[in-house]
């Protein structure tokens, strides 16, 4: 016997879809990104104690630990990166020499061309 006639699926369905469209490719980028950078934090403080740990007293599974956690932190890494490139770039606004807004040649997160112009 279903409960509520089966239209507790409905509702789960209608409840997950914001969810959903969150997870799509240039949704919410910066948050995804620092989702990732807590789990990168995280990880980089369990592979610092387990090496740590081994150097204190050589045992074989804290040199397995700190050797995971290491590839944790790379993993994490990389997701962070990868979340903060898929960020759609602005490009932001300038003021011309008759005080006119044109859009730079730039986006706003090239900021090493900022300083190779100025070396």
């Amino acid at each position: 016997m279903a409960l509520n006639g089966g239209r507790y699926r409905d509702r789960a369905v209608d409840a997950f879809q914001p969810v959903s469209e969150m997870l799509n490719v240039g949704r919410c980028e910066p948050m995804k990104a620092a989702v990732h950078c807590v789990m990168l934090v995280t990880v980089s403080v369990c592979a610092a104690y387990n090496a740590a740990a081994w150097l204190k007293r050589r045992e074989r599974h804290l040199a397995f630990n700190a050797a995971i956690y290491g590839v944790a932190v790379w993993w994490e890494r990389a997701h962070v990166l990868h979340h903060l490139v898929c960020v759609p770039s602005q490009r932001t606004p300038v003021a011309g020499p008759e005080g006119i807004d044109r859009p730079s040649e730039q986006p706003a997160t090239d900021v090493a061309a900022h300083t190779r112009e100025a070396a």
